[in-house]
């Protein structure tokens, strides 16, 4: 839980949960520099939050599994309930 606190990780997650891609494409889409995108997705790695595979010379990422996607998911949602002042529901 401590790794979704984190702007950037959290982002990677909500980007992941889209589909695989491999570091330039999640940089692009962070708009963070690579070796910060680089760090994070490492440390997600560890984690056993992300998994990865070789394609060709890249290495693309993707979410260890679907329950991790539901997770970020309903977090960014308690997230904008919390901002925009929505009355909370089931």
């Amino acid at each position: 839980m401590a790794l979704l606190a984190d702007r950037t990780r959290l982002a990677l997650l909500e980007r992941l949960g889209r589909g695989e891609a491999d570091v330039t494409t999640l940089t692009e889409h962070i708009g963070a520099a690579r070796p910060a995108v680089s760090q994070h997705l490492a440390k997600l790695r560890l984690a056993g939050l992300v998994a990865t595979h070789k394609d060709g010379r890249r290495v693309v990422y993707s979410l260890r599994d679907g329950h991790l996607r539901r997770l970020v998911d309903e977090a960014l949602n308690v997230a904008d309930h919390q901002i925009r002042s929505l009355p909370p529901h089931d």
